[in-house]
């Protein structure tokens, strides 16, 4: 099994070598983003204002990159991924089909009777080399960061909350 998954890996690099960079026609990237080289943006994708994207990133349709955002080289987004502002991807990241990294974490306080949300205004980072599965979670941090570790691998539908440091 071992042997047949490094041919595998083998043939899907070769593939990837040979998929041409392309920024391709409705991807709309803003003035002040900073772009590495060799990038496969499809239509569709948004990156915003001030965000930095690392050489060999591949960023599928629908993504969303936010404000400020940080992307390490090689990293994959598949279609629908979502990369909340001030949030920092490693290299070599793989996020699949709607993923959102840095969304508000569930917080509130209870004031007379009425919930008041508690502003999440901290980020997540998240290490090289992790995996995480189709339609998880990773929740900013109220303050600081919520940590993902170098090398963790996330199933799908998993929900990491704020503050968390996995890995």
């Amino acid at each position: 099994y071992l042997a047949l998954m490094t041919l595998v890996t083998i043939w899907l690099k070769l593939d990837a070598q040979n998929s041409p960079a392309v920024i391709e026609p409705g991807a709309v990237i803003a003035p002040s983003a900073r772009l590495g080289k060799d990038l496969r943006i499809a239509a569709t994708a948004n990156v915003s204002e001030g965000a930095v994207i690392g050489d060999n990133c591949v960023i599928g349709a629908g993504c969303v990159i936010g404000r400020n955002a940080r992307l390490g080289s090689g990293c994959l987004l598949h279609p629908n991924s979502t990369v909340y502002e001030d949030c920092v991807l490693g290299d070599r990241v793989i996020l699949h089909s709607g993923v959102v990294i840095g969304a508000d974490g569930f917080g509130f306080i209870l004031d007379g009777g009425k919930q008041l949300k508690i502003p999440q205004i901290g980020n997540v980072v998240i290490g090289n080399d992790v995996e995480i599965g189709a339609n998880s979670c990773v929740d900013r941090a109220t303050l600081g960061s919520t940590t993902i570790g170098e090398g963790t691998k996330i199933d799908n539908l998993v929900q990491i909350g704020h503050n968390c440091v996995i890995g």
